[in-house]
């Protein structure tokens, strides 16, 4: 497989340096490294995003997580490997990455479970991290970025 033209945040660098931005300013204490990992994995594996899966799940090892936790991303509510503010996150990270799959998205339900694990800046970084890891796949996607290729 071959990508279909360079990555759009190489032809146009600004949006390479507003994306890094968004991401920095995203990364706080309150919000565990690992935790914003998994989500990047669980929504790159939804979108397909075979760049964003290699690579989130090598981050994943490379900060000491186990093959188990890593493999069981894509089956979260069928395993025992996930504390339960990680399992909110990967709820909420299913429900913002297919908003069109239901009317009511992220229900008042899933909105207070998550809110019982996160205050309102790791909430925030939350959802700016999904959104992120959302604009990523969908570049990569596009244009067929290969997974283990030079961004080119």
């Amino acid at each position: 497989m071959q990508a279909r033209m360079k990555n759009p945040v190489f032809i146009l660098p600004e949006a390479m340096q507003a994306l890094f931005a968004l991401n920095k300013a995203t990364e706080k204490e309150s919000l565990p490294a690992v935790t914003r990992k998994l989500v990047h994995l669980r929504a790159s594996q939804i979108n397909g995003c075979s760049v964003c899966v290699h690579m989130h799940a090598n981050e994943l090892k490379q900060a000491g997580e186990s093959d188990d936790r890593i493999f069981a991303v894509a089956a979260w509510r069928d395993t025992p490997f996930f504390s339960d503010a990680e399992r909110a996150a990967l709820a909420l990270t299913e429900a913002v990455t297919r908003l069109a799959d239901k009317a009511d998205p992220v229900s008042d339900e899933m909105w207070d479970e998550v809110g019982r694990h996160y205050d309102e800046e790791a909430l925030s970084a939350l959802i700016l991290q999904i959104a992120l890891i959302n604009v990523w796949n969908r570049l990569n996607a596009t244009i067929r970025q290969e997974a283990g290729a030079t961004w080119t």
